[in-house]
């Protein structure tokens, strides 16, 4: 009996030992995808002029048109050109000699922050007048919008959301890449509630973050936009606007020649 019942016995147990080899196997393969930062690069798709005066702080596509903040003491100023024609409807200065920062929309109103004065500027979406002001603590560098909350960013790796009307603080998450602080977020993209896209300052990076947890989950390589002589006479890479029901994104810099139409591939 006994001797009947061991080949029985031993083909259980190497059974068992295939399923939790198949297990492990599955385990190992799904859990570092889940972590696994995604290498990406851009694919220009469509080019269009840009002001090479332009010290491009924030971009953002609102309505058909392409609004853009500039930077500078003295020369900052808010534009709202046509999207399809390039043709600009409007452009306001920033006031008293402010840096200007980033810049969003929320509702009805053009958020624009500046540098190192803690003022955040509440403008009228369709005559960007202004509206409001409020005072932050901290340096302004990056801003975007989700559905209820603001998204901004000051040059270290701590992203800071505020509520949309009122720009007081609701919280902070700390950023990171491959477990590691990530500094120097510089200009904003929020693309609905799951992914903020930023520059990283002085790099041709683009990192895609999840917002809730903080963890980059994307690098993109934007270098090569420009020629080596153009490169000479630019500033940093600076500048995501998505362009909406699309999968493409229009980037820029800080005195570039050129805005392009990009998507993010592998």
């Amino acid at each position: 009996m006994t001797g009947r019942r061991l080949p029985q016995i031993a083909a259980v147990v190497a059974a068992l030992m295939l399923t939790g080899c198949a297990n492990a196997a599955t385990n190992s393969g799904t859990e570092p995808d889940a972590d696994r930062v995604e290498r990406l690069r851009v694919e220009v798709v469509g080019e269009r002029p840009h002001d090479r005066g332009a010290f491009t702080q924030g971009l953002e596509v609102s309505d058909g048109e392409l609004l853009e903040g500039t930077g500078m003491a003295g020369r900052s100023d808010l534009r709202a050109a046509s999207l399809e024609t390039g043709v600009e409807r409007l452009r306001v200065p920033v006031p008293e000699q402010m840096f200007g920062e980033g810049i969003t929309v929320a509702g009805d109103t053009v958020w624009q922050i500046t540098w190192r004065d803690g003022v955040a500027i509440a403008r009228d979406r369709d005559t960007l007048a202004e509206r409001s002001r409020t005072r932050y603590e901290g340096e302004g560098w990056g801003l975007c919008a989700q559905s209820d909350r603001l998204v901004m960013s000051d040059g270290s790796d701590t992203l800071t959301f505020r509520d949309p009307v009122t720009f007081e603080p609701r919280g902070t998450v700390a950023v990171t890449l491959d477990g590691q602080p990530q500094d120097r977020l510089n200009e904003l993209e929020c693309v609905g509630d799951t992914a903020v896209y930023a520059n990283v300052w002085q790099t041709q990076q683009i990192v895609r973050i999840d917002p809730d947890s903080g963890r980059i989950t994307a690098v993109i390589d934007a270098s090569g936009l420009l020629t080596d002589e153009e490169s000479r006479s630019v500033d940093v890479l600076n500048g995501i606007a998505e362009v909406p029901g699309t999968d493409r994104f229009l980037i820029t810099g800080k005195y570039y020649p050129r805005l392009f139409e990009v998507r993010f591939v592998p």
